[in-house]
């Protein structure tokens, strides 16, 4: 997040100064930067750590690998607009963001690799009500403050309590109502115990029909018999015919005799008698009759050599 950035603007600041810090949660990272930077803090905390009664908080189980197809189903079928959507990390922020818009749900994404200039374009557009669905992480998330904002979903739990807190005060602000959606996996179980134990209040797990937990979507080609067992179940039946017992036990005799006593293959051509093949059509070269005809030839005379003067 912004600590790297934090850690440089303390370091360039005077020894002799008054230090007030302020932060919506105080996990165990913004606990060690203040003990960092702090001397004898006063620690001062509103509301600690409390969900407004205005949100009505909502538990759905299910298989990880279907938490898209369940988010895309709640949203068309209960006609959900205005949904902020928290993801855990900028790669799935993106990953969704994209899925969603294929499947014909206007989304958009912000996150820590965003420009300034993207956040508040994709901030304005779902603040006017022209993007339906605005997918965050915490991090780009913090400052968001949206008036009468009417759902917010937790796309994959917060590794810290806390943040949970902070997401869904997002909606049901200055006495509207709210709702938050949690749509939660096996391996999250643990997250959604440490935040009962934080807010001090369980969260009834409601199952949506269709989407039960630990059941994810099959492939297709996991219904298809492999190609092997089609050939074997199409190759026709073959029943056993009784033989005579020397038919049977001839081939067995060939398989056991040892290969120096197999009767050798033979070509029907070393059988045949020897008969002379046909006489060319074409005669020989010395039975041709010679064509006498006139051919034009050039000679040439000798030269005589020139007597060198003496």
């Amino acid at each position: 997040g912004f600590m790297p950035d934090l850690k440089r603007i303390v370091a360039l600041l005077p020894a002799q100064r008054v230090n007030m810090m302020f932060s919506a949660t105080f996990p165990e990272e913004i606990r060690k930067l203040a003990d960092s930077i702090l001397n004898n803090p006063t620690f001062i905390e509103v509301a600690r750590n409390a969900t407004a009664v205005t949100v009505t908080q909502v538990v759905h189980p299910v298989h990880h690998e279907r938490k898209r197809a369940l988010l895309t189903h709640l949203i068309k079928t209960r006609d959900l607009k205005q949904v902020l959507v928290f993801t855990g990390t900028k790669l799935g922020c993106n990953r969704l963001a994209n899925e969603l818009n294929k499947l014909g749900l206007h989304a958009d994404a912000i996150h820590g690799d965003k420009t300034q200039q993207e956040r508040i374009k994709a901030l304005d557009a779902f603040k006017a009500g022209t993007l339906r669905v605005l997918v965050a992480t915490d991090v780009a998330a913090r400052g968001i403050d949206i008036e009468a904002l009417p759902f917010v979903v937790n796309y994959d739990l917060p590794h810290n309590a806390e943040d949970y807190v902070h997401r869904i005060g997002r909606t049901g602000r200055a006495g509207v109502k709210g709702e938050a959606i949690s749509l939660v996996s096996e391996s999250e179980t643990r997250y959604l115990k440490d935040i009962e134990k934080l807010i001090g209040t369980p969260l009834e797990p409601t199952i949506v029909p269709g989407f039960e937990p630990g059941v994810a979507d099959v492939p297709a080609y996991a219904s298809r018999p492999q190609r092997i067992e089609r050939q074997a179940e199409e190759r026709p039946i073959e029943y056993p015919v009784e033989r005579p017992a020397e038919q049977v036990a001839a081939p067995a005799l060939e398989r056991s005799a040892p290969r120096a006593q197999r009767p050798a293959s033979r070509d029907a051509l070393f059988d045949s008698p020897y008969v002379p093949s046909a006489a060319p059509a074409t005669p020989p070269a010395a039975n041709r009759q010679l064509s006498r005809k006139p051919v034009a030839a050039l000679f040439r005379s000798p030269v005589k050599p020139e007597s060198s003067e003496q």
